[in-house]
């Protein structure tokens, strides 16, 4: 037996031995990646064929969910509304102010009882459709969240209720005697229901959701989007964008715009102060 015999055999130091072994695993990388990729991809569709029924029937469940307020909110308003329109002849005094009105036609004796009803209904449905509304967004709200509403809420209401009898008692009725006797000096003024409507609307919804301003500092504030600093910042441009506000909801006239601006600014005052309390009572206890 020649001892030479594996002369030709290839003759491998232990450094060479590595190498050989890294060229073996990228050789066979290829195959293993895309084996890899189908097994990845194979997962993903399992995966996804598990959680599409869970995703599936959670958007159902909220969706029927939101159906089903909404259902409880139009016959809210519609049980409200028949209420309301029955009993016509009981509150149309209170809103006509003894004010003699005349109608162009039948129909806009329609519309002055539809509108006039349709906005005493939902003033009577608002804590209702509000309490609906909180059923519905309460699980998707967190723990800081769903405590503000649910501590401020019915002092919201009472905002807004405080913003439509300012607007009732003071702004309806100083706006028309003056838009009025400042026609009276010209023209023989007759105002008709329909117009008389509009302008009731006018002055005193708007109202409702600007006494809100308050609270919407205060849930700002809570969230970390408002600071009492920032407000006192831009207190030169809050009290001009306010004055163009209440141009825009008011009738067009000085004494008007101004019966509504004062409020608004002390509102915008009371919002600073309450947001920079907020923020001591906050911070108070990190300093002790």
């Amino acid at each position: 037996m020649d001892p030479y015999g594996d002369h030709n055999r290839e003759i491998m130091s232990p450094l060479d031995k590595p190498t050989i072994e890294n060229q073996e695993v990228s050789e066979k990388t290829p195959e293993k990646k895309l084996q890899a990729v189908e097994n990845t991809e194979n997962n993903n569709a399992e995966a996804n064929d598990k959680g599409s029924p869970e995703s599936n029937s959670s958007l159902v469940d909220h969706l029927s969910d939101l159906r089903k307020q909404l259902i409880k909110s139009i016959l809210t308003f519609l049980l409200f509304f028949i209420v309301v329109f029955v009993t016509i002849n009981l509150w149309f005094p209170y809103v006509t102010r003894g004010h003699e009105l005349i109608v162009l036609g039948p129909l806009e004796v329609v519309k002055f009882y539809m509108s006039i009803s349709t906005a005493l209904a939902v003033g009577l449905a608002l804590p209702f459709l509000c309490h609906f509304l909180w059923q519905f967004v309460k699980p998707g709200l967190n723990e800081r969240e769903s405590q503000f509403l649910s501590l401020y809420s019915p002092i919201m209401f009472l905002l807004f209720l405080s913003g439509i009898a300012f607007g009732y008692f003071i702004v309806n009725p100083l706006s028309y005697n003056f838009l009025v006797s400042l026609g009276a000096m010209n023209f023989n003024v007759m105002v008709s229901a329909q117009e008389y409507a509009s302008f009731l609307l006018m002055t005193t919804v708007p109202l409702g959701l600007l006494f809100e301003l308050p609270i919407v500092a205060m849930f700002l504030a809570t969230i970390g989007l408002l600071t009492a600093e920032s407000m006192k910042k831009v207190r030169k441009w809050s009290y001009l964008s306010l004055a163009i506000i209440s141009a825009l909801i008011t009738p067009p006239d000085f004494i008007s715009q101004l019966i509504v601006l004062i409020p608004m600014a002390l509102l915008y005052e009371i919002s600073i102060y309450i947001v920079s309390r907020s923020e001591q009572r906050t911070t108070t206890p990190v300093e002790n």
